[in-house]
């Protein structure tokens, strides 16, 4: 009886192996064909948000200034998490005082200081593409609006 037991167990565990070797293999294909941005997508946002919180600061909204600088934040992290694999990733660290001191002039409401530091957000990008072999991909000071369809003034 013992012996029967073990053996319908042992039938019944390789039929239980199987499918879930085929659930996780189902769920491996899933996630192999699961949408990730590409490294460049994640650029393109920041190069956006970096547009966006020009005219934030130029105007002197700084509740849309904090909202963009913290977007760019959490770009980076993505990237930090969903590109990791990428050599380039390596570098995001360097852009981190350049990040600190805009938001500091953010928070201190502060126009001088906000350009300036922007002015070192954008040479620190620019340097971080050189170093990581993107020279070609020079990033200025904006000189005209992103986008069309949004007033960078600040809400009276």
């Amino acid at each position: 009886m013992v012996g029967m037991i073990v053996f319908l167990s042992c039938g019944q565990g390789s039929q239980q192996e199987r499918r879930m070797k085929e659930e996780i293999d189902s769920l491996q294909h899933k996630l192999d064909n699961t949408y990730k941005p590409g490294f460049g997508e994640f650029m393109s946002g920041i190069q956006m948000h970096h547009a966006k919180l020009w005219f934030a600061g130029k105007y002197k909204n700084w509740a849309l200034a904090d909202f963009e600088v913290n977007e760019i934040k959490e770009s980076l992290d993505d990237l930090q998490q969903f590109a990791a694999d990428r050599p380039e990733v390596k570098s995001i660290p360097m852009i981190m005082p350049a990040m600190d001191s805009i938001t500091y002039a953010i928070q201190q409401k502060d126009s001088l200081l906000f350009k300036s530091s922007f002015i070192l957000l954008t040479n620190t990008c620019n340097n971080c593409h050189q170093a990581t072999q993107h020279g070609f991909n020079v990033v200025t000071i904006p000189v005209a609006l992103p986008v069309v369809n949004q007033d960078f003034k600040p809400v009276q």
